[in-house]
């Protein structure tokens, strides 16, 4: 049986990523690898296993096309209003907070959040299937 154990997407700037999904996340570097021509950074917090890679490549000053396969990482949260509130206090970009139904029925409350490099991530509140 497989076990997911990490997602990575390529940045432009360690810091300011870093920065990002630290404050919006509470994700902490948990191993930095450096190599001659890129860098791999493991984020993480304490409620789960799975890791976020940040890899960076050295000399790289064009934004990433991020084209048109990419989705979205997703994350649950206790609270999604008092989040959405957060983010945006901490001047993060968020799209509209959604109450997203299929037909009468609730299937979740969410919205998108963007980081530095333009990847989406969905917040979404805890519940359902969910969990």
């Amino acid at each position: 049986m497989a076990k997911l154990v990490h997602s990575m997407i390529r940045v432009i700037d360690e810091e300011r990523s870093v920065d990002y999904y630290r404050r919006a996340f509470g994700l902490e570097i948990v191993d930095r690898l450096a190599f001659a021509d890129f860098t791999l950074v493991y984020l993480a917090n304490d409620t789960g296993a799975f890791e976020l890679e940040l890899t960076i490549n050295h000399g790289r000053t064009e934004p990433y096309n991020l084209g048109d396969g990419y989705g979205h990482l997703a994350v649950v949260v206790d609270d999604v209003e008092a989040e959405y509130a957060r983010f945006s206090a901490e001047g993060l970009t968020v799209g509209k907070l959604v109450d997203f139904k299929n037909g009468d029925t609730p299937v979740a409350q969410f919205f998108f959040a963007t980081d530095p490099d333009g990847y989406k991530i969905e917040v979404i509140q805890q519940g359902g299937r969910f969990r």
